[in-house]
């Protein structure tokens, strides 16, 4: 499992994909996850603006990120 540290939370389910480089664009990304393609947490999402949070575990094929907060103290 990779982790994936994000600054700011929530952000939106389809943010994390794109970002990732698991799809290629933000539409690609929207379309993945209407079809069911991708869990959050075990559970297939459809919200494509689903908001994501610290300690949730998104998977895409083969792909499995755990998203974990930057601490204030890490990032100065």
């Amino acid at each position: 499992m990779r982790q994936v540290t994000i600054t700011v939370e929530p952000v939106e389910l389809y943010k994390i994909l794109k970002f990732e480089g698991l799809v290629t664009n933000g539409g690609e990304a929207k379309a993945v996850i209407a079809n069911g393609e991708v869990r959050v947490n075990k559970v297939v999402e459809t919200q494509k603006r689903k908001k994501i949070v610290a300690g949730d575990v998104v998977e895409y094929g083969k792909e499995k990120l755990q998203i974990v907060l930057q601490s204030k103290n890490a990032a100065g």
